[in-house]
């Protein structure tokens, strides 16, 4: 028996989000906990399992802020370094109309980056049924070999290995160093997320279903799921496919979007056999996954207010 459903390493940060103008007519950011790797674990956590999160934050009020919202939310935070040199990452997101996003980063260093090989707990990887992690904490070599030894932990003790690319173009040196991160992240993975612009990315096609066959046998993958933005998402396995469209909500920013799908979707891995899914399955888990999605664009952040399990069922009619 392991210890934890889901444990991830990556990058935790405060997301600053636009709500409203000042008086001044300025615009005013709401300092919201986020981070890909923790928002999917929030969402884990929400659907009742039991997870961890590995990964470092700054000795500052936002590395302190972050750390009591994580525990609250009840992640496991054994493995939550604190740095004393380096400020813990920010990230401005501006929303663009109908709700996508531009990101500015301040992170050169931030202490996400910073986290080593050495100050990773081995003991929870071996205890993990799935590890999750990203690109993002790829882009430096310190925290590259990090990641990379916490993929071989897990790998080597059974965990099924899941990965998002979660491409953010200004964080990286060269996009050539993008590709080839996540060009790893897919030779490892068991399952994979994906975004429509990561697929373009990664094989310069719009015809994702071709693209994402071609990545998945030519990198070995169990289970892939391209997400659309407003054309839904699509899941593939064997020769099966499955797809659900979007659930019309009152967007106000996609922030966390992505992470409350993939959370959904290893939370239905956990309750069901990977070694047979059906096509039933499949579009079960995408609406399930897809109904999560939208609630969380109708609030600001995504870490602390991912919904429940009913507001889910209620929203796709079940």
């Amino acid at each position: 028996m392991k210890k934890y459903d889901v444990v991830a390493l990556g990058e935790l940060l405060i997301d600053f989000t636009e709500n409203g103008i000042s008086t001044q007519g300025n615009p005013i950011f709401e300092a919201n906990p986020g981070g890909a790797p923790c928002n999917v674990l929030a969402m884990l956590k929400k659907l009742g399992k039991k997870t961890a999160f590995i990964g470092k934050v700054g000795n500052d009020i936002f590395g302190r802020q972050l750390t009591e919202v994580v525990k609250t939310v009840g992640i496991d935070v054994t493995n939550l370094v604190t740095d004393s040199k380096s400020p813990t990452t920010l990230a401005f997101v501006h929303t663009l109309a109908g709700g996508d996003r531009e990101f500015s980063f301040i992170r050169d260093p931030g202490a996400d980056m910073m986290l080593r090989k050495e100050e990773i707990n081995a003991d929870i990887l071996k205890s993990a049924k799935i590890f999750h992690f990203g690109t993002l904490s790829s882009t430096h070599k310190g925290v590259r070999e990090a990641t990379r030894y916490g993929v071989d932990i897990a790998k080597e003790n059974g965990a099924l290995i899941s990965f998002d690319p979660n491409l953010r173009p200004p964080l990286w040196n060269s996009l050539d160093d993008a590709r080839k991160e996540i060009e790893y992240g897919l030779e490892k993975c068991d399952i994979l997320k994906i975004s429509d612009n990561e697929i373009e990315f990664m094989t310069g096609s719009t015809d994702y279903d071709k693209a994402v066959r071609e990545l998945m046998e030519k990198y070995q993958i169990k289970l892939a799921f391209a997400t659309l933005g407003k054309n839904g998402s699509r899941a593939y396995y064997g020769d099966i496919k499955a797809e659900c469209g979007v659930f019309k909500v009152d967007t106000i920013e996609t922030t966390g979007a992505g992470d409350t799908f993939c959370g959904s979707t290893l939370n239905y891995i956990l309750e069901h056999d990977i070694n047979s899914l059906t096509e039933n399955d499949l579009r079960e888990l995408l609406t399930f996954a897809n109904g999560a999605a939208a609630i969380i664009t109708t609030r600001r952040g995504a870490l602390k207010v991912m919904p429940k399990k009913e507001e889910i069922l209620e929203l796709i009619g079940r």
